[in-house]
């Protein structure tokens, strides 16, 4: 008997015909009123989720999934699913750690080169005709610091030490053994030893508004933030006033507090760089993380360990 999935995720559609060639039915809701309607119709029937971590699935909706087994989150953030009400009911929870890791490493140095080499504004100005060869601080060499090395912080640290000669530090929640880079024992320890501070890791109650005033001080007025991580790991009060005041140089985000809306006070910034969350989309990611998917829910309904695991 075939199992019915279902898929609460819009980014990955090219890529859902894995799931269906492997035997799998896909009920698809990518709506919050479709999302509804599928739970209310075939809440009895869905024996896994797939869903990302801003999108999540709630306790009332695990309630009301009688049959779910699992819940699948693609993307190493998983901070919308309710893990408790999760773990109350023995459901399993995967995320795609590592899955995009590539595509948002790319995307992070993307933003970090965009953003310190002042790429936006000096591509508008020679589009109005104008010449203004402003000079802009180098990248090669400066240090750079990265909240959180798991796979996209390791891939983000690669391409900067190998590509850029950058002395890396990073700050986790303990220090890992199996790297040359300099551990911090705080974020504002890294911003202290930092040029360039590179956010890279999940959103959620453990990692909430990590830098702050105090954090963005210490990165100082020629210090760059780069965010693609999530929102909530940073000030979004604390970051505004830092950039309107030059307390930092700049900033680039691919992530905001309530998306799709940007604030109209980022947008006004001319220190800033802005991206639609679009980090750890390419369809090279698309495919890995649909295959990692069929992965994981291939080995939890033949009774193997799942390959990535949520610990609740």
């Amino acid at each position: 008997m075939s199992k019915t999935v279902l898929v609460l995720v819009e980014t990955v559609d090219d890529y859902l015909p894995l799931l269906e060639q492997a035997g799998y039915r896909l009920v698809r809701a990518q709506t919050p009123a479709l999302r509804a309607e599928a739970i209310a119709r075939d809440g009895g029937q869905i024996d896994a989720v797939l869903t990302r971590g801003p999108l999540g699935l709630s306790a009332d909706e695990i309630a009301a999934l009688a049959n779910l087994k699992i819940i699948c989150v693609i993307g190493a953030g998983y901070e919308q699913v309710d893990l408790a009400a999760a773990a109350a009911r023995s459901i399993t929870v995967t995320n795609g750690a590592g899955a995009n890791a590539t595509a948002v490493a790319d995307h992070a140095m993307a933003l970090l080169l965009a953003l310190v080499r002042d790429i936006p504004r000096a591509d508008a100005s020679t589009r109005r005709g104008e010449w203004n060869r402003v000079i802009s601080p180098s990248v090669s060499g400066k240090r750079l610091g990265i909240l959180g090395l798991g796979a996209v912080g390791l891939a983000i640290a690669k391409r900067a030490a190998q590509g850029f000669d950058m002395p890396i530090s990073y700050h986790n929640r303990s220090p890992r053994s199996d790297v040359p880079y300099t551990y911090c024992d705080s974020p504002l320890a890294l911003a202290q030893a930092s040029d360039f501070l590179i956010v890279a890791t999940p959103g959620g109650a453990n990692t909430r508004q990590l830098i702050d005033k105090t954090v963005l001080d210490a990165l100082g007025p020629d210090g760059f933030l780069v965010n693609i991580a999530r929102a909530s790991v940073v000030n979004t009060a604390d970051m505004l006033e830092a950039l309107r005041t030059g307390a930092i140089a700049g900033a680039g985000l691919d992530v905001f507090d309530d998306e799709p809306a940007v604030p109209d006070a980022l947008k006004a910034l001319g220190n800033v760089v802005l991206t639609p969350h679009v980090a750890g989309q390419s369809p090279e990611a698309a495919r890995d993380t649909v295959a990692l998917v069929l992965k994981n829910l291939q080995a939890f309904f033949a009774g193997e360990p799942v390959l990535t695991p949520v610990r609740g």
